[in-house]
């Protein structure tokens, strides 16, 4: 039995690692779907970056810092390792999609190495692995199942900082005014959301650890229903905001509004009965709609929406823990989410800022006229295709 135990979920985590690369061309056609048509191939290729970059140096160096040590008598030790290399990445694909259309590959190459190796990891070991600072009085008893804090808000915070440096999109903010960047491909961008919310049955569900009883099943068949309910109820509650503003069905913000309600029920989709998801989801959707003009009256350029999917409701749904689960402290969530802003943002400023001083970051206005699809790849997306200043 526990030999079955053991090929079951190693099994599950393979599968669950599986569903979670599919988040990588999720987030690339994403991406490649909202930026303008000059600069799809740039995209793509940093999405492709990201993902070799990061898992490479989460193979070689983050992930023993994470975790303490490759030993796991639960499964094999491989597919264990697999299974939290599918997250790293993720980390910098929220940034990256929010540095959109002026960030260029190296230097941002060079902080997808500092975040895999070092930022992240230690995320990681005070709150799922080996935990440097227990015993003492920072020591981390948030509950995150799958990492609304330790992955989205993480990430989060990190494009914070990138945007705070890099600055936003040539003629975004000009004279005390907003100019709109209409999205170039609207099925890129249904096909890239849909493949990230069906990567997030893997992301939660595997994130459960074990299918191997009748337990474990039943909790991880709850975990996956949980997500789905929040992200139906996110998208709805965004479309639904958007028509009654606006007159108007946006796509582009219902599809938000739906990886908002996925980030915020990541916390704890496994605490949770089947209808307090419904809430927590909608609340999602909710603060996506009012995050995203939000921050471009602080004039933080963020071309996909990731601040206000991933930061705020990253801090949302780790808070909804403490607040709709009895036996979760409220007080322990928000230590948590405090003290992985304090340690994420600082530390990722200082790296980006110290990278910028030898690798700038930002693509100057004339490469951004031109599109970086020229300037830093040699290959355009469409070249047929006349280039929109």
């Amino acid at each position: 039995m526990e030999d079955f135990s053991y090929v079951i979920d190693t099994f599950f985590a393979l599968f669950a690692m599986t569903l979670i690369i599919f988040m990588v061309p999720g987030f690339a056609m994403l991406e490649a779907g909202l930026v303008r048509t000059k600069n799809v191939s740039a995209v793509l290729t940093i999405n492709v970056m990201i993902y070799a970059v990061a898992s490479m140096t989460f193979f070689l160096v983050g992930y023993s810092l994470a975790f303490g040590s490759w030993e796991n008598s639960a499964m094999s030790m491989y597919a264990a390792f697999l299974f939290q290399m599918a997250f790293v990445g993720k980390t910098v694909n929220i940034m990256s999609g929010g540095v959109s259309e002026r960030v260029r590959m190296i230097p941002l190459a060079l902080f997808t190495v500092v975040m895999a190796a070092l930022i992240y990891p230690v995320v990681v070991n005070i709150s799922w692995g080996a935990d440097m600072l227990e015993g003492t009085f920072l020591d981390l008893n948030m509950y995150d199942l799958a990492g609304s804090t330790v992955i989205h808000s993480t990430g989060g915070w990190a494009l914070l900082a990138a945007i705070l440096i890099i600055g936003s999109r040539r003629g975004r903010y000009t004279e005390g005014k907003i100019r709109v960047v209409p999205a170039s491909n609207i099925p890129l961008v249904v096909l890239g959301a849909l493949l990230l919310w069906i990567g997030w049955f893997g992301f939660n569900g595997g994130s459960v650890g074990s299918i191997a009883s009748k337990e474990s099943a039943d909790t991880v068949a709850l975990t996956i229903m949980n997500t789905n309910t929040a992200g139906l109820a996110g998208a709805l509650v965004a479309g639904i905001i958007m028509y009654v503003r606006y007159k108007l069905f946006d796509i582009t913000m219902i599809l938000n509004g739906a990886l908002g309600g996925l980030v915020a029920i990541t916390a704890g989709p496994d605490l949770y009965n089947m209808y307090v998801p419904i809430l927590i989801g909608a609340i999602g959707g909710a603060l996506v709609v009012l995050a995203v003009p939000w921050f471009d009256k602080l004039k933080l350029d963020d071309p996909v929406g990731a601040l206000s999917v991933h930061l705020i409701n990253g801090i949302w749904g780790t808070l909804a823990v403490g607040l709709f689960v009895s036996e979760i402290s409220f007080w322990d969530q928000l230590k948590g989410v405090v003290l992985v802003a304090a340690f994420v943002f600082p530390v990722s400023y200082g790296v980006l800022k110290t990278i910028n001083l030898f690798f700038p970051y930002r693509a100057d206005d004339e490469m951004q006229v031109q599109g970086l699809d020229v300037s830093e790849c040699g290959v355009e997306a469409y070249p047929e295709f006349k280039r929109a200043i």
